[in-house]
């Protein structure tokens, strides 16, 4: 009888001169989060070169301050993603090197109540000067004071009116990015950051309310949804970024799609999260069919590594194939019409 198992072999992986693109593509025929690595890198770059596909991402955590946040930036700059949904830490805690500030290599092992003497911020293995964190801050502030407290913004619209700001001020952070290229910035829980902390500074000492509305949030993304052919999405951990790019999905019939849903057709995870436990971050791919997320028929691949190590392998493979991409809808006119 035939045996149906053995289809392809696993690749032996030898030691040569190869770009880091080539080993992706050889990496992919080897085992575990190798293979997964490798395959993360073919749908990214299959969805790259897919004209149709609209490309979010998810972005989680506190990547700036790890160094990964010109990498992000350099996603936008070149049209690599379309839309990022982030955390409010990712936005703002790049904007604390813009301003002149250092990130310093630090340990886990440590007296952090001696660090609190010197004023010294902790993330894990990364330290940060406490005042140049509190400058950060004032500067977020001082914009806040520039703008209209009668509206009642997007984080999308509120982020935009920043990168102007930063712009006049010379300030090349990932929010700068959005702003030069029309790329909308989402982050529906932005109180939970430096921005929160500035906003309720200036409430506290002008009396001026900046009001962000989520809800305005959710209904810009899936607008976007619904108007992209495809979507396809690149989920950098997990929590409130990447269930609000999910749910948008399943909302998506409020702007006439004849359909329960609008799932995801290309969709890569890079998580350390494990789904036994229940949680979004943790959710499979494969669970999101269920919920009409992800299509069926998607592309999808989870990576369980540290994105640390599989955000910049990815983005510098991407680099060498040197992909000349133009975003499929204009979002600007798009976000414009009621």
């Amino acid at each position: 009888m035939e045996n149906p198992y053995f289809i392809e072999k696993v690749r032996t992986l030898e030691i040569k001169e190869r770009k880091i693109s080539e080993l992706l593509n050889e990496i992919k025929d080897t085992a575990y989060q190798g293979r997964k690595l490798g395959e993360a890198f073919e749908v990214y770059k299959t969805m790259l070169q897919d004209e149709d596909t609209t490309i979010i991402m998810g972005l989680a955590g506190s990547m700036s301050t790890a160094g990964m946040w010109k990498i992000v930036r350099w996603l936008i700059l070149n049209n690599y993603i379309d839309v990022l949904v982030s955390t409010g830490a990712n936005i703002s805690e790049d904007i604390y090197e813009c301003i002149g500030a250092s990130y310093w290599k630090g340990s886990p092992f440590v007296d952090d109540a001696e660090l609190y003497e010197y004023k010294i911020d902790r993330f894990y293995d990364v330290y940060a000067s406490e005042e140049d964190y509190r400058r950060m801050e004032r500067l977020i502030e001082e914009f806040a004071d520039t703008i209209d407290d009668k509206k009642i913004y997007s984080s999308r619209s509120f982020l935009w009116e920043f990168g102007r700001y930063l712009d006049g001020k010379g300030i090349h952070s990932i929010v700068h990015a959005s702003y030069v290229k029309k790329i909308p910035i989402y982050s529906p829980a932005i109180a939970d950051s430096a921005y929160g902390i500035a906003l309720v500074r200036l409430k506290r000492k002008k009396g001026k309310l900046i009001t962000i509305d989520a809800t305005l949030d959710l209904e810009e993304l899936t607008k976007i949804l619904a108007y992209s052919k495809k979507t396809g999405v690149l989920y950098i951990g997990g929590g409130v970024p990447k269930d609000f790019v999910q749910i948008s999905t399943y909302l998506a019939p409020v702007f006439g799609i004849n359909a329960r849903s609008k799932p995801h057709e290309y969709a890569i995870q890079i998580t350390t999260d494990s789904p036994q436990w229940g949680g979004l971050s943790g959710c499979t791919l494969e669970e999101a069919v269920s919920w009409g997320k992800i299509s069926a028929k998607a592309k999808k691949v989870t990576c369980y590594c540290d994105a640390t190590i599989a955000l910049p392998i990815i983005t510098q493979a991407i680099s060498e194939l040197k992909i000349n991409r133009k975003p499929p809808v204009n979002f600007e006119k798009l976000l414009a019409e009621k």
